[in-house]
C-alpha cells in the first residue's frame, strides 16, 4: 500500500492506493484544533475567519492572505506548539486598501504560537516587529468604513 500526504493548515489529507481493493480513498484527519482557528487572526487585515479549500490550503476570508500551519518542533513544554506562516501572494486589493490592510514584510511572516485550547499565546513573530513593520492586532480595522463604490455627484 502507497499514501500520498497533502498538508493545509487544519486538516492532513491523506490518499491511499490499496492495490487489492482498487478505488483510492480520502482521509481526512483533524490536525489543529478548532480552538486555534478561535484564537489565530490574519496580520495583514486583522481579521478571524479563515476558509480552507481542499488541496489548495487555508486563506483569510476578508483578505485572501494564505495561512499554512506547521508544528513547532520545539513544544517548550506546552500542549501544542505551531508555526502559522502567512504569504501576501495571493492577498486581494493589497495595494488599494490601505487603511484597511497591512503587507508583511518581503510578501510573508510567521508566527509562533504556543499553548493548549482557550490558553494560547504569541511567543514570537518573525520578522521581529518595529518600526518598519507591526501585524495588524486583531480586529484593528474593525471600526474603520470600506471604501464606497459610489461616486459623489456634485
Amino acid at each position: 500500500m502507497s499514501a500520498g500526504r497533502c498538508f493545509s493548515a487544519g486538516h492532513e489529507v491523506v490518499a491511499r492506493y490499496d492495490r487489492v481493493s482498487q478505488p483510492m480513498t480520502l482521509e481526512v484527519l483533524d490536525r489543529h484544533s478548532e480552538a486555534l482557528f478561535e484564537f489565530l487572526w490574519c496580520p495583514v487585515c486583522g481579521q478571524e475567519v479563515f476558509t480552507h479549500i481542499p488541496f489548495e490550503g487555508v486563506f483569510c476570508k476578508n483578505c485572501n492572505t494564505q495561512v499554512e500551519l506547521q508544528e513547532s518542533r520545539e513544544t517548550r513544554g506546552y500542549e501544542e506548539a505551531v508555526l502559522a506562516c502567512f504569504d501576501t501572494t495571493t492577498t486581494w486589493n493589497l495595494h488599494v486598501d490601505e487603511k484597511l490592510r497591512r503587507d508583511l514584510p518581503d510578501g510573508s511572516a510567521r508566527v509562533k504560537i504556543l499553548g493548549a485550547p482557550g490558553a494560547y499565546k504569541v511567543d514570537w513573530w518573525s520578522p521581529e516587529p518595529g518600526e518598519d513593520w507591526e501585524p495588524v492586532e486583531c480586529g484593528e480595522f474593525d471600526d474603520v468604513e470600506e471604501p464606497s463604490e459610489v461616486s459623489h455627484l456634485a
